[in-house]
């Protein structure tokens, strides 16, 4: 008598495997994704602000002479 839970034909442990590694990996990419969005914000307004005291500099230096 064959074990159906043995068997090799039963392949239910490895579609919940691939299930829950595809599952991790959509939530990986979606961490990735979520973080470089977050620091090319950060980045951006770092960029913005630069400029802004650049400009206010020069308007203090300009304004001086």
């Amino acid at each position: 008598m064959i074990d159906r839970e043995s068997s090799w034909t039963d392949d239910r442990a490895e579609r919940e495997a691939v299930r829950r590694a595809r599952r991790a990996t959509k939530l990986g990419w979606t961490a990735i994704g979520c973080t470089t969005g977050a620091l090319g914000c950060a980045l951006i307004t770092a960029a913005l602000l630069w400029l802004a005291v650049v400009a206010v500099s020069l308007f203090v230096v300009l304004a001086s002479n």
